[in-house]
Protein backbone atom coordinates (compact mmCIF):
# COMPACT_ATOMS: atom_id res chain seq x y z
CA UNK A 1 0.00 0.00 0.00
CA UNK A 2 1.11 3.56 -1.09
CA UNK A 3 0.81 5.54 2.16
CA UNK A 4 0.60 9.35 1.83
CA UNK A 5 2.10 11.95 4.55
CA UNK A 6 1.27 15.60 5.04
CA UNK A 7 4.32 16.72 6.41
CA UNK A 8 8.00 15.75 5.83
CA UNK A 9 10.02 15.75 8.76
CA UNK A 10 11.79 13.49 11.51
CA UNK A 11 8.00 11.51 12.56
CA UNK A 12 7.21 10.92 8.70
CA UNK A 13 10.77 9.86 8.31
CA UNK A 14 10.02 7.08 11.23
CA UNK A 15 6.66 6.29 10.03
CA UNK A 16 8.22 5.05 6.79
CA UNK A 17 11.04 3.28 8.14
CA UNK A 18 8.31 1.17 10.60
CA UNK A 19 6.37 0.80 7.53
CA UNK A 20 8.58 -0.52 5.22
CA UNK A 21 8.51 -4.00 6.41
CA UNK A 22 5.41 -4.28 5.80
CA UNK A 23 5.71 -3.60 2.21
CA UNK A 24 4.50 0.05 2.37
CA UNK A 25 5.59 2.50 -0.11
CA UNK A 26 5.74 6.56 1.23
CA UNK A 27 5.14 10.02 -0.37
CA UNK A 28 5.53 12.94 0.98
CA UNK A 29 3.42 16.29 0.88
CA UNK A 30 5.91 18.95 2.46
CA UNK A 31 3.80 22.21 3.24
CA UNK A 32 6.85 24.06 4.72
CA UNK A 33 9.49 24.12 1.91
CA UNK A 34 12.01 22.63 4.11
CA UNK A 35 11.41 18.97 3.91
CA UNK A 36 13.70 16.73 5.71
CA UNK A 37 12.83 13.19 6.12
CA UNK A 38 15.21 12.31 3.62
CA UNK A 39 13.59 9.33 2.39
CA UNK A 40 10.10 8.03 0.25
CA UNK A 41 9.21 10.16 -2.80
CA UNK A 42 8.86 14.00 -1.13
CA UNK A 43 6.80 16.50 -3.00
CA UNK A 44 6.64 20.17 -1.90
CA UNK A 45 3.33 21.55 -2.48
CA UNK A 46 3.02 24.98 -4.37
CA UNK A 47 0.03 24.36 -6.32
CA UNK A 48 -3.11 22.34 -7.09
CA UNK A 49 -1.25 20.42 -9.68
CA UNK A 50 1.12 18.99 -6.83
CA UNK A 51 -1.93 17.77 -4.74
CA UNK A 52 -3.39 15.72 -7.68
CA UNK A 53 0.25 14.19 -8.61
CA UNK A 54 0.41 13.67 -4.55
CA UNK A 55 -3.35 11.99 -4.43
CA UNK A 56 -2.63 9.97 -7.46
CA UNK A 57 0.15 7.74 -6.38
CA UNK A 58 -1.60 7.21 -2.80
CA UNK A 59 -4.02 5.09 -1.17
CA UNK A 60 -4.89 6.69 1.85
CA UNK A 61 -3.35 10.05 3.67
CA UNK A 62 -2.28 10.72 7.50
CA UNK A 63 -0.13 13.25 8.88
CA UNK A 64 3.23 13.54 10.92
CA UNK A 65 2.50 17.28 11.10
CA UNK A 66 -1.10 18.82 12.68
CA UNK A 67 0.24 22.60 11.84
CA UNK A 68 -1.64 22.08 7.83
CA UNK A 69 -4.67 24.11 6.52
CA UNK A 70 -7.50 22.66 7.71
CA UNK A 71 -9.25 23.54 4.35
CA UNK A 72 -6.38 21.45 2.66
CA UNK A 73 -7.35 18.39 4.64
CA UNK A 74 -11.23 18.12 3.96
CA UNK A 75 -9.87 18.97 0.16
CA UNK A 76 -8.10 15.45 0.07
CA UNK A 77 -10.68 14.01 2.35
CA UNK A 78 -13.29 14.36 -0.52
CA UNK A 79 -10.74 11.93 -2.52
CA UNK A 80 -8.95 9.42 -0.88
CA UNK A 81 -9.65 8.49 2.98
CA UNK A 82 -7.68 10.19 5.58
CA UNK A 83 -6.72 9.02 9.16
CA UNK A 84 -6.91 10.53 11.67
CA UNK A 85 -9.80 12.98 10.34
CA UNK A 86 -9.46 16.62 9.46
CA UNK A 87 -11.80 17.18 12.71
CA UNK A 88 -9.04 15.88 15.05
CA UNK A 89 -6.76 18.59 13.12
CA UNK A 90 -9.43 21.42 13.56
CA UNK A 91 -9.88 20.88 17.39
CA UNK A 92 -5.53 20.69 18.05
CA UNK A 93 -5.12 23.47 16.29
CA UNK A 94 -7.02 25.57 18.44
CA UNK A 95 -6.56 25.28 22.35
CA UNK A 96 -10.19 27.08 22.90
CA UNK A 97 -12.24 24.12 21.07
CA UNK A 98 -9.45 21.75 22.34
CA UNK A 99 -10.40 22.86 26.52
CA UNK A 100 -14.29 23.00 25.36
CA UNK A 101 -13.66 19.39 24.11
CA UNK A 102 -11.95 18.07 27.53
CA UNK A 103 -14.79 19.98 29.24
CA UNK A 104 -17.76 18.58 27.50
CA UNK A 105 -15.88 15.08 27.96
CA UNK A 106 -15.20 15.31 31.67
CA UNK A 107 -11.71 15.75 31.45
CA UNK A 108 -10.05 17.76 34.20
CA UNK A 109 -7.85 20.56 32.69
CA UNK A 110 -6.23 23.92 34.33
CA UNK A 111 -8.36 26.70 35.37
CA UNK A 112 -8.64 28.74 32.22
CA UNK A 113 -9.50 31.89 30.61
CA UNK A 114 -9.68 32.74 27.23
CA UNK A 115 -9.07 36.85 26.17
CA UNK A 116 -8.88 39.03 23.57
CA UNK A 117 -6.86 42.18 24.76
CA UNK A 118 -3.61 43.08 27.18
CA UNK A 119 -6.36 44.07 29.73
CA UNK A 120 -8.48 41.25 29.06
CA UNK A 121 -4.99 39.47 29.91
CA UNK A 122 -4.29 41.69 32.64
CA UNK A 123 -7.40 40.94 34.38
CA UNK A 124 -7.41 36.97 33.85
CA UNK A 125 -4.00 36.94 35.35
CA UNK A 126 -5.81 38.68 38.55
CA UNK A 127 -8.42 36.27 38.35
CA UNK A 128 -6.52 33.14 38.35
CA UNK A 129 -3.69 33.91 40.66
CA UNK A 130 -0.47 34.56 39.51
CA UNK A 131 1.66 32.56 38.03
CA UNK A 132 -0.23 32.01 35.12
CA UNK A 133 0.67 30.92 31.17
CA UNK A 134 -0.36 33.12 28.20
CA UNK A 135 -0.51 30.64 24.94
CA UNK A 136 -1.53 32.09 21.61
CA UNK A 137 -5.13 29.71 21.32
CA UNK A 138 -3.76 28.83 17.71
CA UNK A 139 -0.10 28.00 16.28
CA UNK A 140 2.80 27.89 19.04
CA UNK A 141 4.68 24.55 20.09
CA UNK A 142 7.94 23.35 21.94
CA UNK A 143 7.46 26.86 23.81
CA UNK A 144 6.61 29.06 21.36
CA UNK A 145 3.84 31.25 21.52
CA UNK A 146 3.65 31.17 25.00
CA UNK A 147 5.01 33.62 27.99
CA UNK A 148 4.71 33.13 32.02
CA UNK A 149 3.05 36.23 33.62
CA UNK A 150 4.46 36.33 37.54
CA UNK A 151 2.88 39.64 37.94
CA UNK A 152 -0.42 40.84 36.30
CA UNK A 153 1.43 43.89 35.31
CA UNK A 154 3.84 42.21 33.07
CA UNK A 155 0.71 41.29 30.86
CA UNK A 156 0.94 44.02 28.39
CA UNK A 157 5.04 43.28 27.97
CA UNK A 158 3.24 39.58 27.43
CA UNK A 159 0.68 40.18 25.14
CA UNK A 160 2.87 42.22 22.83
CA UNK A 161 5.65 39.61 22.73
CA UNK A 162 2.91 36.50 21.88
CA UNK A 163 1.56 39.05 19.21
CA UNK A 164 -1.61 37.36 18.75
CA UNK A 165 -5.08 38.34 18.71
CA UNK A 166 -6.70 35.38 20.92
CA UNK A 167 -5.12 33.74 24.11
CA UNK A 168 -5.90 31.35 26.52
CA UNK A 169 -4.74 31.78 30.03
CA UNK A 170 -3.97 29.11 32.38
CA UNK A 171 -3.33 28.57 36.16
CA UNK A 172 -0.52 26.96 36.74
CA UNK A 173 -0.80 23.53 38.36
CA UNK A 174 1.37 22.15 41.76
CA UNK A 175 2.14 18.86 39.70
CA UNK A 176 4.61 16.18 40.98
CA UNK A 177 5.33 15.21 37.01
CA UNK A 178 4.03 15.68 33.47
CA UNK A 179 2.91 12.55 32.16
CA UNK A 180 1.40 11.63 28.85
CA UNK A 181 -0.51 8.59 27.09
CA UNK A 182 -0.28 7.36 23.88
CA UNK A 183 -2.88 5.39 22.37
CA UNK A 184 -4.05 3.73 18.89
CA UNK A 185 -7.51 3.07 17.80
CA UNK A 186 -8.21 1.04 14.40
CA UNK A 187 -10.50 1.37 11.95
CA UNK A 188 -12.63 -1.06 13.59
CA UNK A 189 -12.64 0.48 16.75
CA UNK A 190 -9.90 -2.02 18.99
CA UNK A 191 -8.13 0.54 21.30
CA UNK A 192 -4.85 -0.31 22.65
CA UNK A 193 -2.57 1.87 25.61
CA UNK A 194 0.95 2.48 26.05
CA UNK A 195 2.45 2.63 29.62
CA UNK A 196 1.81 6.17 30.69
CA UNK A 197 5.42 8.05 30.29
CA UNK A 198 7.00 10.78 32.84
CA UNK A 199 8.41 13.32 30.59
CA UNK A 200 10.97 15.99 31.24
CA UNK A 201 10.68 19.76 29.21
CA UNK A 202 13.66 22.13 29.35
CA UNK A 203 12.78 25.62 28.05
CA UNK A 204 9.47 24.24 26.69
CA UNK A 205 11.13 21.56 24.78
CA UNK A 206 10.90 17.62 25.67
CA UNK A 207 14.58 16.35 26.80
CA UNK A 208 13.52 12.79 28.72
CA UNK A 209 10.77 10.71 28.43
CA UNK A 210 10.70 7.16 30.52
CA UNK A 211 8.18 4.54 30.84
CA UNK A 212 7.05 2.66 32.54
CA UNK A 213 6.75 4.28 35.42
CA UNK A 214 8.31 1.83 38.88
CA UNK A 215 5.78 4.38 41.09
CA UNK A 216 2.40 4.75 38.75
CA UNK A 217 -0.51 3.67 40.46
CA UNK A 218 -2.81 1.20 38.38
CA UNK A 219 -5.29 3.49 39.08
CA UNK A 220 -3.52 6.34 37.39
CA UNK A 221 -2.82 4.21 34.46
CA UNK A 222 -6.44 2.89 33.80
CA UNK A 223 -7.62 6.67 34.60
CA UNK A 224 -5.81 8.21 31.95
CA UNK A 225 -6.91 5.42 29.38
CA UNK A 226 -10.80 6.29 30.27
CA UNK A 227 -9.68 10.02 29.38
CA UNK A 228 -7.89 9.35 26.04
CA UNK A 229 -10.49 6.70 24.88
CA UNK A 230 -13.00 9.04 25.40
CA UNK A 231 -11.48 11.64 23.09
CA UNK A 232 -10.61 8.60 20.26
CA UNK A 233 -14.76 7.26 20.40
CA UNK A 234 -15.40 11.03 20.55
CA UNK A 235 -13.51 11.87 17.32
CA UNK A 236 -14.07 8.22 15.95
CA UNK A 237 -10.62 8.72 15.70
CA UNK A 238 -7.78 6.16 13.52
CA UNK A 239 -4.36 6.22 14.41
CA UNK A 240 -2.18 6.92 17.62
CA UNK A 241 -3.32 10.01 19.62
CA UNK A 242 -0.94 11.41 22.50
CA UNK A 243 -2.50 13.34 25.58
CA UNK A 244 -0.41 15.31 28.20
CA UNK A 245 -1.14 15.60 31.38
CA UNK A 246 -0.18 17.07 34.72
CA UNK A 247 0.05 14.50 37.66
CA UNK A 248 -0.95 16.04 41.11
CA UNK A 249 0.30 15.07 44.13
CA UNK A 250 -2.96 13.23 44.78
CA UNK A 251 -2.58 11.09 42.15
CA UNK A 252 -5.04 12.92 39.76
CA UNK A 253 -4.22 14.08 36.38
CA UNK A 254 -5.26 17.28 34.25
CA UNK A 255 -5.06 17.39 30.91
CA UNK A 256 -2.85 19.83 29.53
CA UNK A 257 -2.97 19.21 25.45
CA UNK A 258 -3.00 16.49 23.11
CA UNK A 259 -1.40 15.52 20.14
CA UNK A 260 -3.09 13.85 16.49
CA UNK A 261 -0.53 12.07 15.86
CA UNK A 262 2.54 9.91 16.85
CA UNK A 263 4.60 11.88 19.25
CA UNK A 264 8.09 12.57 20.38
CA UNK A 265 7.21 11.25 24.46
CA UNK A 266 6.45 8.00 22.44
CA UNK A 267 9.53 7.37 20.45
CA UNK A 268 11.03 4.85 23.76
CA UNK A 269 8.60 3.00 21.86
CA UNK A 270 10.36 1.88 19.16
CA UNK A 271 13.27 -0.24 20.73
CA UNK A 272 11.11 -0.42 24.23
CA UNK A 273 7.83 -1.64 23.53
CA UNK A 274 6.87 -4.63 21.87
CA UNK A 275 5.05 -2.52 18.90
CA UNK A 276 6.38 0.76 18.23
CA UNK A 277 3.97 3.81 18.12
CA UNK A 278 4.69 4.39 14.66
CA UNK A 279 4.00 0.45 13.47
CA UNK A 280 0.75 0.53 15.38
CA UNK A 281 -0.30 3.88 13.18
CA UNK A 282 0.33 2.23 10.62
CA UNK A 283 -1.40 -1.16 11.55
CA UNK A 284 -4.33 1.04 12.37
CA UNK A 285 -4.94 3.00 9.35
CA UNK A 286 -4.61 0.01 7.27
CA UNK A 287 -6.93 -1.56 9.40
CA UNK A 288 -4.56 -4.44 10.46
CA UNK A 289 -4.80 -5.89 14.08
CA UNK A 290 -3.16 -3.47 16.34
CA UNK A 291 0.44 -4.70 17.83
CA UNK A 292 1.11 -5.40 21.72
CA UNK A 293 2.11 -2.10 23.65
CA UNK A 294 3.71 -4.07 26.52
CA UNK A 295 6.56 -2.36 27.43
CA UNK A 296 9.99 -4.88 27.30
CA UNK A 297 12.05 -3.25 29.24
CA UNK A 298 12.13 0.33 31.68
CA UNK A 299 13.66 2.14 28.72
CA UNK A 300 14.08 6.29 28.48
CA UNK A 301 14.30 8.45 25.16
CA UNK A 302 16.64 11.52 25.64
CA UNK A 303 16.28 14.14 22.81
CA UNK A 304 19.41 15.08 20.98
CA UNK A 305 19.13 19.04 20.93
CA UNK A 306 21.08 21.78 18.97
CA UNK A 307 24.31 19.85 18.80
CA UNK A 308 24.76 15.98 18.33
CA UNK A 309 27.26 13.94 20.75
CA UNK A 310 30.10 11.26 19.11
CA UNK A 311 27.75 8.73 17.80
CA UNK A 312 30.55 5.96 19.22
CA UNK A 313 30.63 7.30 22.02
CA UNK A 314 26.52 7.18 22.51
CA UNK A 315 26.96 3.62 20.79
CA UNK A 316 29.44 2.24 23.48
CA UNK A 317 26.75 2.70 26.22
CA UNK A 318 24.94 -1.08 26.31
CA UNK A 319 21.49 -1.33 24.92
CA UNK A 320 21.63 2.06 23.85
CA UNK A 321 19.96 2.88 20.52
CA UNK A 322 20.77 5.92 18.31
CA UNK A 323 17.99 7.10 15.61
CA UNK A 324 19.56 10.31 14.03
CA UNK A 325 17.43 12.48 11.56
CA UNK A 326 20.03 13.34 8.83
CA UNK A 327 19.21 17.19 9.95
CA UNK A 328 21.98 20.13 10.38
CA UNK A 329 22.73 21.32 13.93
CA UNK A 330 20.96 24.57 15.05
CA UNK A 331 20.06 25.61 17.93
CA UNK A 332 16.78 24.66 19.68
CA UNK A 333 16.47 21.86 16.73
CA UNK A 334 15.83 17.89 17.13
CA UNK A 335 18.82 16.28 15.73
CA UNK A 336 17.93 12.57 17.08
CA UNK A 337 16.95 10.65 20.00
CA UNK A 338 18.79 8.07 21.96
CA UNK A 339 16.93 4.84 23.41
CA UNK A 340 18.05 3.23 26.83
CA UNK A 341 17.33 0.34 28.22
CA UNK A 342 17.89 -1.70 31.32
CA UNK A 343 16.87 -4.55 33.43
CA UNK A 344 15.89 -1.94 36.38
CA UNK A 345 15.01 1.56 36.62
CA UNK A 346 18.05 2.15 39.08
CA UNK A 347 20.58 0.66 36.11
CA UNK A 348 18.20 3.06 33.47
CA UNK A 349 18.69 6.01 35.61
CA UNK A 350 22.68 5.47 35.59
CA UNK A 351 22.94 5.16 32.12
CA UNK A 352 20.88 8.11 31.47
CA UNK A 353 23.13 10.34 33.00
CA UNK A 354 26.26 8.75 31.24
CA UNK A 355 24.67 9.65 27.88
CA UNK A 356 23.79 12.79 28.58
CA UNK A 357 26.99 13.53 30.19
CA UNK A 358 28.16 12.46 25.95
CA UNK A 359 25.44 15.48 24.76
CA UNK A 360 26.64 18.99 24.45
CA UNK A 361 24.25 21.33 26.85
CA UNK A 362 22.44 18.10 27.98
CA UNK A 363 20.91 18.96 31.09
CA UNK A 364 20.98 16.39 34.02
CA UNK A 365 17.84 14.45 33.90
CA UNK A 366 15.91 14.93 37.38
CA UNK A 367 12.86 12.03 37.34
CA UNK A 368 9.77 12.32 40.02
CA UNK A 369 10.39 8.91 41.40
CA UNK A 370 14.41 8.73 41.92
Amino acid sequence: MNIGVLGAGQLGRMLALAGYPLANRFTFLDTTGHPSAGIGDVMVYTDQHHLEDFLAGVDLVTYEFEHLPVSLVRAIEEIKPVYPSSEAIRICQNRAEEKALFDRLGIPTPAYRLVEHADELEAAARELGCPVVAKSVTEGYDGKGQAVIRDPAEAADAWRAINHPKLIVESFVDFVREVSIIAVRGRDGEVAFYPMAENQHVDGILRYSIAPLPDLDESVQQTADGYIRALLDELDYVGVLTLELFQCADGSLLANEMAPRVHNSGHWSMDGAVTSQFENHLRAIQGLPLGDTAARLPTCMVNVIGREGDPAAILALDDAHLHRYDKSERPGRKLAHVNLLAPTHAELLEKVRACAALLPDAPAPRFSFE
